[in-house]
């Protein structure tokens, strides 16, 4: 492999992947960040950017013609989505060229919630039971065999935006009718109570490398429809759940087709049985300031060692896993009434992270024990909800 430095290309159309673009210049490598004209006074690394292209809108048969204008003086080498609402777009770029990485097909299992269910559940993974609302017959015989209550989710959105819970066979049809003809981008699956997990994981050459497994503490349904406090914490290590949930990332993974990079994969312990089910994952690194957490109780740098995996990749050298530690780490975020709150009272030694964002109060704290963080996550959530907790309406959609 040439000497030459590569030139990647880092697509998001929103704030995010700084320690990314960071890691990837570090490497040697050029970047070029393509982004939304709006996103230009964020604060991006610009001393790693060796040149920007801005957008308006998203139109993809536009920006592979502004990419193909640029390819004829820049010999672009990889094509990288850096927020999940860009992966389907960037597979679709990346086919157009011809490029290594995932491609359009193998995208869809990253994105669509109802590709995702009948490929784990083709592959033998256990998920919800759940219907497409393509056809009558097929919704009526799902509601009349599955026992509510339901969950309709948006086939393509993130997060716990636009999902509902339906009670009843009527409900569902008045939702149904009322969706017109947007239902087929929508799914309905049984709603199971329980505990939700996610598992943040590095991939190489088709296998998982890293995986650190935590805990939602109240779900990502919860938090966005209850107007709660987000809260994750860092699960038990070498526990029994643990062992589980890190071999059945491994299997959607595989099921999957991921290769390399990084994934967030979302799980359900079900209260009543204690059944794991597959929920949902994403070829990026998880949101939320998940990723600082994973950082702070493991040492890995999920961003920062994704650019390494796909540097490595492309130059065709062996990738190596930095140093893991094992502590616990916990998370909590919250809206506040306050535009920039004051969190001097907070001064628990525990405490790695403060949350510097207008109008939210957020903490990560990280211990040698489990049941320390979780005290210390449990006592900040009673001060937030009382001293400074605001909530708004769960957006129906996220863009």
């Amino acid at each position: 492999m040439s000497k030459q430095p590569l030139n990647f290309v880092c697509i998001s159309t929103y704030f995010k992947g700084e320690d990314f673009i960071k890691r990837c210049k570090a490497e040697g490598n050029n970047v070029y960040l393509l982004t939304m004209k709006k996103l230009e006074h964020e604060n991006w690394p610009w001393e790693c950017i060796d040149d920007v292209f801005y957008i308006e809108n998203w139109n993809t048969k536009d920006i592979i013609k502004g990419l193909a204008f640029k390819y004829r003086s820049i010999k672009f080498d990889r094509f990288v989505a850096l927020d999940d609402f860009d992966v389907e777009h960037v597979a679709a770029i990346r086919e157009h060229f011809r490029m290594p990485g995932m491609g359009s097909t193998t995208a869809r299992y990253f994105r669509d919630k109802l590709a995702m269910r009948i490929k784990a559940k083709n592959e033998g993974v256990n998920v919800p039971e759940f219907t497409p609302l393509f056809n009558d017959s097929d919704i009526n015989n799902y509601a009349d065999s599955v026992s509510p209550p339901w969950l309709l989710k948006p086939r393509s959105e993130a997060s716990a935006a636009g999902i509902k819970k339906i009670q009843s066979k009527n409900e569902l049809w008045e939702i149904v009718h009322s969706l017109g003809d947007e239902r087929d981008e929508f799914l309905v699956e049984k709603f199971a109570p329980g505990d939700v997990y996610h598992v943040d994981g590095l991939n190489v050459d088709g296998k998982v490398v890293f995986s650190r497994v935590s805990k939602y503490l109240d779900t990502p349904f919860e938090v966005a429809h209850g107007g709660g406090i987000f809260r994750s914490a860092t699960c038990e290590i070498n526990s029994k759940i643990e062992k589980a949930l890190r071999k059945m990332n491994a299997e959607v993974m595989n099921a999957f087709g991921m290769q390399f990079g990084a994934s967030h994969t979302e799980f359900i312990a079900s209260k009543a049985t204690g059944e794991l089910f597959f929920l949902e994952t994403s070829s990026r690194v998880g949101g939320a300031n998940l990723a600082e957490m994973v950082a702070f109780a493991s040492g890995v740098n999920l961003w920062s060692e994704w650019a390494k995996i796909e540097s490595d990749n492309l130059k065709q050298q062996k990738y190596i896993l930095p140093k893991i530690h094992d502590k616990y780490a916990g998370i909590v975020v919250s809206l506040s009434r306050y535009e920039y709150p004051d969190t001097s009272s907070f001064t628990d030694k525990e405490i790695v992270w403060r949350m510097h964002k207008p109008w939210h109060i957020g903490f990560i704290v990280v211990s040698d024990s489990s049941e320390r963080v979780l005290q210390l996550l449990d006592n900040y959530t009673n001060r937030i909800a009382n001293e400074f907790h605001a909530s708004l309406p769960a957006p129906d959609k996220l863009r």
